[in-house]
């Protein structure tokens, strides 16, 4: 009688990387601009280099299915238009890194790379778009920023590597159990904690006397934020209180109840927190043009080896493009039987 064949195991789920290329590329900017690398045009090439051997050592790390670059309308911008102080008091950028972030995009899709530029819009809707997309179709996701705002994106299926000082392999790898554990809020409530908290690198402030700490115990403690409003607006805050002032018994924590009821009932309280909720809101239902399932769909992994030689090739160097040739003609991890 023939030998019984063993089940094979499950192949993983598929994964889409997701790049914050802006992010990247001024990251990268300030850190290689030492450098004056030029390409073969004799174009300044340290920020487009430096993103190109973060995303292969990403690549590398995480074999990924399909990648898609995010970009910013950098003609035009709704939030800007809603709030002309908008990300104001950010020094202006350097003609040299704007020189970069105009070529980004031509550079990845030459390449075979997905990029998506949305009208209006920013990188951190593509991160956000591309997230729900990978929720809906069964992928995991990962996304990879320097920025805090990908933060509210982390769930069950999408993680954020954030970038610092450390490069790819230096840095975190936040999943919902990390994030809790940084900020002491549950992934599901950090937009409504940094709406509360501010953010001055957008030039939002934030919630006048409340704080990191506060918003977190706020949250984790009551609740959402609706029901908080609802509080704070029809019973004076009583539930608040009492829920706070329960908990500081317990855990012998300073009282706070008053100053943040007092807080939340001020003039204007409520309007900034809600302005600074809908202008960190993200879109998620951007057309990426994400069809994975179709052959030679951009972004699809592996890439055509003569393409990438090609393109990474006018960069200049030759160890990046060896190192290309590897990592993005290599099959992703879950078409490994």
């Amino acid at each position: 009688m023939a030998a019984m064949s063993m089940p094979s195991s499950p192949r993983p789920r598929r994964l889409l990387l997701v790049v914050d290329a802006p992010s990247l590329l001024h990251r990268n900017h300030h850190a290689r601009a030492h450098t004056r690398m030029i390409d073969r045009a004799g174009r300044p090439a340290w920020a487009l280099h430096g993103m190109l051997r973060q995303i292969l050592d990403s690549i590398d790390a995480f074999a990924p299915d399909a990648v898609l670059f995010g970009l910013d309308d950098r003609t035009a911008s709704v939030r800007r238009d809603a709030y002309p102080d908008y990300k104001a008091g950010r020094p202006e950028k350097d003609p040299l890194l704007s020189e970069q972030l105009d070529r980004a995009g031509s550079m990845l899709d030459a390449l075979g790379l997905a990029t998506h530029t949305p009208p209006g819009l920013e990188a951190d809707d593509v991160n956000a778009s591309a997230a729900a997309w990978a929720g809906r179709n069964g992928w995991d996701c990962v996304v990879i920023t320097s920025d805090r705002d990908a933060f509210a994106l982390i769930s069950d299926h999408t993680k954020v590597l954030r970038l610092i000082n450390g490069g790819i392999n230096g840095s975190p790898l936040l999943n919902p159990a990390r994030l809790y554990a940084m900020y002491g809020v549950p992934a599901d409530r950090y937009l409504e904690y940094a709406a509360l908290r501010g953010d001055a690198s957008d030039n939002l402030p934030g919630v006048s006397g409340i704080g990191e700490k506060t918003a977190a115990a706020l949250l984790v403690q009551v609740g959402p934020m609706d029901g908080v409003w609802s509080d704070i607006d029809h019973n004076d805050g009583r539930q608040v209180t009492a829920i706070l002032d329960a908990w500081a018994a317990e855990t012998g924590v300073r009282r706070i109840a008053p100053r943040v009821v007092r807080a939340l009932s001020a003039p204007g309280a409520r309007e900034r927190y809600e302005f600074n909720l809908r202008m960190m809101t993200c879109h998620t239902d951007l057309d990426l043009r994400l069809t994975p399932d179709i052959p030679g769909t951009p972004g699809l992994l592996p890439l055509d080896i003569d393409r990438v030689t090609r393109v990474v090739r006018f960069l200049g160097v030759d160890a990046t493009t060896a190192v290309a040739q590897r990592v993005l003609s290599t099959n992703p991890a879950s078409t490994v039987a």
